[in-house]
C-alpha cells in the first residue's frame, strides 16, 4: 500500500508541474459543459418557412400567423403568391419548408369536410425535416381546437347528434417543462468524466514510455499492480472532483434535478472510471507513443459515446446493436446518471447495470495488470 501511496504523490507532483496538464483538467470542462449543453439540442429553432396561400380566407391567415409567429420559425417572405417560385428558393437552399393552402381550403372546413394541408419539407437532414413536420402539425391541431367553436367545425352535423370533445392532459414525468439542457446536463458530465478518467490516464503512461522514466520504476521492486493502480487513482480523483464541481454548475446554471443519492452516484461513477481507465491504459500497454494512444483511444471512445444513448434512444437502434452495447461502458453510466439525477433511483433499481458494469471493470484491470510487461 506504501508503494501505491509513493506512485500517487509521484504522479499529483507530475500533473500540477505540468502547465499545459492544469487548464485541461480544470478549465476546459467547464467550458466544455456550458457550451455543449447550450448547443447539443434537439429543439430546432429559426426554421425557415414560406406560405404559398391559395385560399386567402381568415382560417388561412390566423394558421399562418399563428406558424409565422411560433418561436420555432423564421418566415421567409416571397413575391407573388408562387409555389414555383417557393420551391425554386427550396433548391437554392433559401428555404427549408412550404405550406400550401389549397383553393377553398376554409370552405371545406366550415363544412366539417376533410380539408388538405400541403407541407413541403427540404428533408436532406433527415432529422431536422422530421421535428419541422411535428411543429407545424402541432401548431395546427392546437389552432384548430381552440377556434372549433368560431370556425363552426361541426355545422354539418345532423341536429340530435352530440360531438363529445376529448381533452388529453398530458403528465411529463421526471422533466414536466420538457427541458432538454436537463436531458443532456448528465450525457455531457458522462463525456467529460470519461474523457479525463480514460484520456489523461492513457497518454500519461506513454508519456513515461517517451520521455524514458518508465525503465526507472521497471527497475524498482513495485509489482504491476500497485504501478497500474498508482497511475490509476490520482485521475480517478481529479474526474470525481470534476463530476462534483460539474453537478453544482449544472444545478446553478441549468438547475438540473438531483433526486437521487450522491452516494450511490459517485460510487456508480467509481467504478466506471476503473472500467474505462483500465482500457485506456491496456491501450497504452500496447503504444509505443502518446500520438498511437490517443488514434486508438479516440476510436473506441467515438464509438461508445454515439451508440451509448446520449442522442438517440437505444431502443431505436438494431436489435445487434443493441446487444453489442452491454460491451459499451459508457452505455452503464448513461443509463444510470440519469436514472439517478432525474429519477431518484436507488441501488435495486440500477442493479441490472451496475453488476454488469463491475464485473467488466474487474475483468478489464486484470488484463491491463496482465498485460503490461516490467521490460527495460
Amino acid at each position: 500500500m506504501q508503494r501505491i501511496l509513493f506512485i500517487i504523490r509521484k504522479e499529483f507532483l507530475q500533473i500540477f508541474r505540468n502547465r499545459f496538464m492544469v487548464p485541461i483538467i480544470f478549465v476546459v470542462p467547464v467550458v466544455q459543459l456550458i457550451i455543449l449543453v447550450n448547443a447539443a439540442t434537439l429543439e430546432m429553432k429559426n426554421i425557415r418557412i414560406s406560405i404559398v396561400d391559395n385560399d386567402n380566407s381568415s382560417v388561412s391567415h390566423g394558421l399562418s400567423d399563428h406558424i409565422v409567429h411560433s418561436p420555432f420559425f423564421k418566415f421567409v417572405p416571397q413575391e407573388g403568391n408562387n409555389l414555383n417560385l417557393a420551391l425554386r428558393r427550396m433548391e437554392k437552399d433559401q428555404t427549408d419548408a412550404i405550406l400550401v393552402f389549397p383553393d377553398r381550403f376554409s370552405e371545406s372546413i366550415h363544412k366539417g369536410q376533410p380539408a388538405d394541408l400541403q407541407l413541403l419539407i427540404n428533408a436532406i437532414n433527415g432529422m431536422k425535416a422530421g421535428i419541422t413536420s411535428s411543429y407545424v402539425a402541432q401548431i395546427i391541431r392546437n389552432y384548430f381546437a381552440s377556434s372549433a367553436n368560431e370556425l363552426n367545425v361541426n355545422a354539418s352535423v345532423q341536429p340530435g347528434k352530440t360531438i363529445h370533445q376529448v381533452r388529453i392532459s398530458p403528465l411529463f414525468w421526471y422533466n414536466p417543462e420538457l427541458n432538454y439542457k436537463i436531458f443532456m446536463v448528465p450525457a455531457i458530465l458522462v463525456i467529460l468524466v470519461t474523457l479525463t478518467g480514460a484520456l489523461l490516464a492513457g497518454l500519461n503512461l506513454v508519456r513515461e514510455k517517451e520521455m524514458g522514466t518508465i525503465e526507472q520504476i521497471n527497475v524498482t521492486p513495485i509489482g504491476k499492480f500497485e504501478f497500474l493502480a498508482g497511475k490509476l487513482i490520482p485521475f480517478l480523483i481529479i474526474a470525481l472532483a470534476e463530476l462534483a464541481f460539474g453537478l453544482v454548475m449544472g444545478k446553478i446554471l441549468f438547475r438540473i434535478p438531483i433526486l437521487g443519492s450522491l452516494l450511490l452516484l459517485f460510487g456508480v461513477v467509481v467504478v466506471y472510471l476503473i472500467l474505462v481507465q483500465s482500457l485506456s491504459l491496456l491501450i497504452s500497454t500496447v503504444s509505443n507513443t502518446q500520438q498511437q494512444a490517443m488514434f486508438l483511444i479516440f476510436f473506441f471512445m467515438l464509438i461508445f459515446i454515439m451508440t451509448s444513448g446520449i442522442f438517440t434512444p437505444v431502443e431505436s437502434m438494431p436489435v445487434i446493436a443493441q446487444k453489442l452495447d452491454w460491451l459499451n461502458p459508457v452505455f452503464y453510466l448513461m443509463r444510470m446518471i440519469r436514472m439517478i439525477l432525474l429519477k431518484g433511483s436507488t441501488l435495486k433499481d440500477i442493479l441490472p447495470y451496475i453488476l454488469p458494469m463491475t464485473g467488466y471493470a474487474a475483468t478489464m484491470f486484470l488484463i491491463a495488470v496482465r498485460a503490461y510487461r516490467k521490460t527495460t
